[in-house]
């Protein structure tokens, strides 16, 4: 089956959203496609996260988001982004992946697989990529990696009660995940390659973690590295000397990167030390004429440059600039 629309949107995140209210409030046919399911980034967050925000620097569309408390939860998210692309109707093709994009500048050729394995091909005149950077974790890369037992999301401490779980990492997600499982019955020790707890830890979460760390209710390693997971064990190199522990599950929380083969297949110019794509800032075009691109993706591998908070307003520079190209 073949399908044609004005502009087709790769992913349906928070900022993929917004790109397609803003280009159908301007009367453009448009279609997203996402491999996951809506804001599915939001979705594989840990089940008890609380942003960091506000509601109102979530809000895209011009609909007011409502929270319990000064800042929303992601039940509360995915509930209001629900209702968003409810409200506008928006035409999001769920479990659908892009496999490739061919064609040229006002007559693209979208191939893509959903769920069930059948093959769809959508003809566009532009595409705005809006694929975020959760999907590709960055990797520890030491023998063991491969192992059922580490994992590079967290979820939810309870399957993780009375077991001996490493957290690497010192960022949010490591802070919270080691906090959850030791609440929770896990006996967590904390590795980090730095010196300490990152600054830019909740404010909330920084001090309860570093006061586990103090009592020693967590064991922390840092300066340290993991060199080999095993079976039953993990290899640290620690300042004092290697040691092994003890393991039954290792979270490696240390950061996530777009999809950079994915960008370079699309045919998608990254600067060599930054990675972050090549784009008109006036429109957000890529270098390859009629890709337009939105959210964290414009920062390459600065991922702390972008967020919800600013990313949802990349919708409105690019549907201007697609508007007036079509009407030209």
């Amino acid at each position: 089956m073949t399908e044609s629309f004005d502009v087709l949107v790769v992913g349906a995140g928070p900022t993929g959203l917004a790109c397609g209210i803003e280009l159908q409030q301007r009367g453009m046919k448009t279609v997203m496609v996402e491999k996951g399911c809506v804001v599915n980034s939001i979705y594989h967050y840990p089940t008890n996260m609380t942003f960091f925000t506000t509601p109102e620097l979530l809000e895209i569309g011009n609909i007011p988001m409502t929270s319990l408390n000064d800042k929303p939860n992601r039940h509360e998210a995915l509930k209001y982004y629900r209702r968003v692309a409810e409200h506008y109707r928006l035409n999001v093709r769920q479990y659908e992946r892009v496999d490739r994009i061919a064609g040229e500048d006002n007559a693209f050729e979208v191939h893509t697989t959903d769920r069930l394995g059948c093959h769809q091909l959508y003809h566009a005149r532009k595409v705005v990529l809006a694929t975020g950077y959760y999907d590709v974790p960055n990797r520890l890369n030491v023998p063991g990696e491969e192992l059922d037992k580490v994992l590079h999301y967290y979820k939810e401490p309870h399957p993780y009660y009375n077991h001996d779980v490493a957290v690497v990492g010192a960022k949010n997600s490591a802070a919270i995940a080691a906090l959850e499982l030791w609440w929770t019955g896990a006996r967590v020790t904390l590795i980090h390659r730095g010196t300490g707890i990152s600054d830019r830890v909740k404010y909330w979460i920084k001090p309860n973690i570093e006061n586990r760390i103090k009592n020693v209710e967590i064991p922390a390693y840092f300066h340290s590295q993991v060199l080999e997971i095993r079976k039953d064990s993990i290899r640290v190199a620690t300042p004092e000397g290697e040691i092994l522990l003890k393991n039954d599950f290792v979270f490696a929380l240390i950061g996530y990167q777009p999809d950079l083969d994915f960008l370079n297949a699309t045919g998608i110019t990254l600067e060599p030390q930054t990675q972050r794509p090549r784009t008109n800032p006036a429109t957000l075009e890529s270098e390859r004429a009629g890709i337009y691109l939105a959210g964290v993706i414009v920062a390459g591998m600065h991922t702390n440059e972008i967020f919800i908070e600013n990313g949802r307003f990349h919708g409105q520079l690019i549907a201007r600039a697609i508007a007036s190209q079509l009407a030209a």
